[in-house]
C-alpha cells in the first residue's frame, strides 16, 4: 500500500511538522512530508499514540527520552507513546542519528509536532463541546470543558484528517509547566530486553529467505586470483558461490550450511599493499600527504611562545580502535526488479537507502529501509556495510537474503576508529600563566557513512568498483580548547587517506583531541606549581565550564596541590571538556591505585559533574555517563588494533580483549547539573572525551610517569618508568 493511500485509509488524526536540512547536509529535496501535518502523528480509538521519527535507539535511552518530550506537549503519558523509528517509507528524513545530536535537534521538532497536534485536537474539542478554544484544558489524554464535559483523544481523532500544514501557533510549555520532561522514566524497551523478547535485527526472517556468508581476504585490497567452489557440490543445504566483481559470496539453505559453505571454498588472493604496524602508524600520520587548515589563531598565534619565561612540549597518541559490538552486525534484503526491502541496524536509514539505491542501480523511492534495533553500535560500525552485503546477494539470487558476519569477520572488517597525533608547545609568563599554545593534530577524516549516493563507503559497493569517498568531519573536534589564551594557534592536517579503513567511533576526534589538551595543560600545571582545577579555572571566562570543574572538585574531595608530588602508587587526575567546543560540559576527576611491580593500574573511583542543559531523563543521562566512563576506560586500559604486515590479527576477544566487570572502577558518582531554562544537548558522546586524560593525569601523580601514548598498559607504563629512570 503507498504511504499515501495508507495515511487516508487510517481512522485518525496525523501530524507532522518542518526540518529544515542545510545544503551541505542532504543531496536530495527536503522531505515534503514535513510540511503536512496529517502526516506523522497518530491517534488510536483507545487513545494510543504512533509518532514516526527518523531517529533510532541505539542504546543511548532516546526512544524513551522523545517519549516524554511528546507527551509532555501532547498532555498524554509516556506509556501511551509508540514510537516508528528509521522506517524510511513511513519516516521523515532527520538525517541520522549521530553526534549526540537527537535531543538537541529532533527534540524541538517533536515537541513542536506534538503541541501543534494538541492545539488541533483543542480546536476540534472546542467545536464538539460548545466552547472557546482557550477554554478547554487538556490531561491524559484528554480534553474538558469548563463544565467539566470531556472527550478523549481517541474519540476526537475519529473521522476526517486534519488537512493542514504547521500553523506555527502552538506555543511550548515552559519548564514551569513540565510534568513529563525533567523526570526519570524507566527506559520503556528495557524489559523485553531483560526478558529475551526484544526484537533485534538478528531476529528478522523473511519467507523464503536464504542465508549468506561474505568471502573476503584477510588482506585489504587483495584481488580474488583463482576460486574453487568444487566442494559445493557434494554438501548439503543447496549452496551456492555468487560472484560480481571482487564480491565473493555463498548462500545456502540455512545458517549453519552457510558458514560451512564459505569456509569450504578455496580461494587464491593477490598480493596487496602492506599493512602498517602498530610500532610504525604514529610516525606515518605524520608522513601521509595531508591538508593543513589553520582552526583558531589569538593574538600573535604560535609566536607568542617567544614572550614565556619556561616553555614545554609534548606528543600524544591514540592508535586506530575497534568499536567492538558485542553482537556481530546483520541484515536482512529482500531485492527484486522494481524495488527492494532492507532491514538494517543503521544509525542513519535515509543515508543507508540512498547509497544502497546507488548500488543496485534503482532510485531511492524504490528502496525502503527498515530500521530494527542491533547489538549496538556507538560510531559507525559494521552495520551499513552487511547492509549492503545483504541486498548485493539479493539482488543477485534473486531472493531474499539474510547476511550475518562472524566474530572474526566484525573485528576485522568494520571500519576502524581514526587512529590520531597530537603535538603540543606551551609557554608560561613570569605569574605562571599560559602565555603561548601551539597545537597541531593530524588524523585522516572520521566519516566513511554511505552517505546519499556513497555506495563505495560499503564494502560492497566498494568490490564493485564503486570509490569510497570519505566526508570531512571529526578530526577538528575539540582539538580547539575552551580556554582562553593570549596567544594560540590551533592547525589540522588532514590526511588524504588513512592507514587503515576507517571511520566515526564514538566521540570522533574528540575524545584524542582532549587527551592532548588536557594532558598538556595538566603538564603546565606541574610547570607553574599549581592545582590541577585551579590552573584551569584561571584559564577560563566560560561560568559553565568552571561550574562543573568546582562541582567535580567537591565531589570527589580533591586533594588541592600541585600533581606528582607523592608519587606513593595512588593519585587523583582531572580533565575538562566542552564537547566540540558547542555542546556539553563535563569534568571528570580520577583516583587511580598502580602497582609498582607489574605496571597495573586499578580505577578506584570516577567523579563526573555533566551540564547538558535541559535535562529530559535524569536515570537516562545518568546511564550514558555510567556508559561513556566504563566503554571509554576500556579504550584507554586495554584496546588498540593489531596488526602484522599481511593481516589484522585483531579477531578475536583474546587478541582485542575489553574491560571485564571485574575490572570496573569500584565507584562512579555523578553530579548532574539541570539547566531547565538552557536548551538540552546530547550526553552520548561528551563524557568519553575527558577519561583518557583524567586517567593519564592520574598515573602521572600516582607514579610521576607520564603516558602520552594510549592503551595504557602495563607494558607501556613500565617501559616508560624505565625511559624516565635512563
Amino acid at each position: 500500500m503507498k504511504r499515501r493511500a495508507f495515511l487516508q485509509s487510517s481512522a485518525g488524526v496525523v501530524v507532522g511538522f518542518s526540518l529544515h536540512i542545510a545544503p551541505s547536509q542532504a543531496q536530495s529535496a527536503p522531505d515534503p512530508r514535513f510540511t503536512q501535518v496529517d502526516a506523522w502523528l497518530k491517534i488510536a480509538p483507545n487513545g494510543m499514540v504512533t509518532f514516526h521519527t527518523g531517529k533510532v535507539e541505539l542504546g543511548t535511552g532516546v526512544r524513551t527520552a522523545l517519549a516524554q518530550m511528546i507527551a509532555e506537549e501532547l498532555d498524554v503519558s509516556v506509556s501511551s507513546i509508540q514510537l516508528v523509528m528509521g522506517d524510511t517509507e513511513l519516516c521523515p528524513d532527520q538525517i541520522g542519528t549521530f553526534g549526540s545530536l537527537t535531543i538537541m535537534l529532533a527534540g524541538p521538532q517533536v515537541r513542536q509536532a506534538a503541541a501543534e497536534a494538541r492545539l488541533a485536537l483543542v480546536e476540534r474539542a472546542a467545536k464538539r463541546l460548545g466552547v472557546p478554544a482557550d477554554q478547554i484544558q487538556t490531561t491524559q489524554g484528554m480534553a474538558r470543558a469548563p463544565s467539566g464535559a470531556s472527550i478523549s483523544y481517541g474519540e476526537l481523532a475519529q473521522g476526517p484528517a486534519l488537512g493542514r500544514t504547521i500553523s506555527g501557533k502552538a506555543t511550548l510549555k515552559t519548564p514551569a509547566q513540565f510534568k513529563q520532561i525533567g523526570q526519570s522514566v524507566p527506559r520503556v524497551e528495557i524489559p523485553a530486553k531483560v526478558c529475551g523478547t526484544h526484537e533485534y535485527v538478528h531476529h528478522v526472517r523473511v519467507p523464503g529467505m536464504l542465508h549468506g556468508r561474505i568471502i573476503r581476504p584477510d588482506m585489504p585490497g587483495a584481488t580474488a586470483l583463482q576460486i574453487d567452489d568444487s566442494a559445493l557440490k557434494t554438501m548439503a543445504g543447496s549452496p551456492k558461490l555468487v560472484r560480481k566483481g571482487q564480491f565473493l559470496a555463498v548462500v545456502a539453505d540455512s545458517e549453519d550450511m552457510a558458514v560451512k559453505a564459505a569456509q569450504a571454498v578455496k580461494v587464491l588472493w593477490s598480493a596487496a599493499e602492506p599493512l602498517p604496524t602498530p610500532q610504525e602508524v604514529p610516525q606515518l600520520l605524520r608522513s601521509t600527504p595531508s591538508t593543513m587548515r589553520e582552526l583558531q589563531r589569538t593574538g600573535q598565534g604560535a609566536d607568542g611562545l617567544a614572550q614565556a619565561v619556561k616553555t614545554h612540549q609534548a606528543d600524544y597518541y591514540v592508535p586506530f580502535q575497534l568499536h567492538a559490538s558485542i553482537g556481530p552486525s546483520c541484515a536482512v534484503a529482500d531485492v527484486r526488479a522494481d524495488r527492494a526491502t532492507v532491514w538494517s541496524a543503521t544509525q542513519t536509514s535515509f543515508l543507508t537507502r540512498g547509497s544502497l539505491a546507488t548500488m543496485l542501480g534503482m532510485k531511492p523511492n524504490q528502496v525502503r529501509l527498515i530500521w530494527v534495533e542491533g547489538s549496538g553500535c556507538y560510531g559507525q560500525n559494521g552495520s551499513d556495510d552487511v547492509s549492503g552485503d545483504a541486498a548485493l546477494l539479493s539482488q543477485l539470487v534473486g531472493k531474499p537474503v539474510r547476511v550475518q558476519w562472524m566474530r572474526r569477520q566484525e573485528h576485522q572488517w568494520e571500519p576502524k576508529g581514526a587512529a590520531m597525533s597530537m603535538s603540543v608547545k606551551g609557554g608560561l609568563d613570569a605569574r605562571g600563566q599560559i602565555i603561548g599554545w601551539d597545537y597541531a593534530v593530524w588524523s585522516p577524516n572520521h566519516a566513511l557513512r554511505p552517505y546519499y549516493d556513497m555506495a563505495g563507503n560499503m564494502l560492497a559497493g566498494e568490490a564493485l568498483g564503486m570509490p569510497a569517498r570519505y566526508l570531512q568531519a571529526g578530526a577538528d573536534r575539540d582539538a580547539k580548547p575552551s580556554y582562553v589564551f593570549a596567544n594560540s594557534r590551533v592547525v589540522l592536517n588532514l590526511l588524504e587517506r588513512s592507514p587503515l579503513r576507517s571511520s566515526s567511533l564514538r566521540g570522533l576526534g574528540s575524545p584524542q583531541n582532549t587527551f592532548a589538551n588536557e594532558s598538556f595543560i595538566d603538564e603546565m600545571a606541574v610547570l607553574a606549581g599549581a592545582d590541577a582545577i585551579d590552573f584551569r579555572v584561571q584559564h577560563l571566562k566560560d561560568e559553565r565550564a568552571i561550574a562543573v570543574l568546582r562541582a567535580v572538585e567537591k565531589l570527589a574531595a580533591w586533594d588541592k596541590r600541585p600533581s606528582g608530588q607523592r608519587n606513593k602508587g595512588t593519585g587523583r587526575g582531572v580533565a575538562f571538556v566542552q564537547y566540540n567546543n558547542n555542546s556539553t560540559y563535563v569534568a571528570v576527576s580520577m583516583h587511580v591505585q598502580v602497582d609498582d611491580k607489574t605496571g597495573k593500574v586499578k580505577v578506584e573511583k570516577v567523579c563526573v559533574a555533566h551540564d547538558c542543559g535541559m535535562i529530559v531523563n535524569p536515570d537516562g543521562v545518568r546511564s550514558q555517563v555510567e556508559g561513556n566512563v566504563i566503554q571509554t576506560l576500556s579504550r584507554a586500559l586495554l584496546e588498540e588494533v593489531q596488526t602484522t604486515r599481511k593481516e589484522i590479527t585483531s579477531v578475536d576477544w583474546a587478541s582485542y580483549p575489553i574491560m571485564r566487570f571485574s575490572e570496573l572502577p569500584s565507584e562512579i558518582h555523578i553530579e548532574l547539573i539541570d539547566r531547565p531554562t538552557v536548551r538540552a544537548v546530547g550526553a552520548g558522546e561528551g563524557a568519553a572525551s575527558p577519561i583518557f586524560p583524567a586517567l593519564a593525569n592520574a598515573i602521572f601523580d600516582a607514579t610521576g610517569v607520564r603516558l602520552r601514548s594510549v592503551p595504557f598498559t602495563p607494558e607501556r607504563l613500565l617501559a616508560a618508568r624505565k625511559q624516565q629512570l635512563a
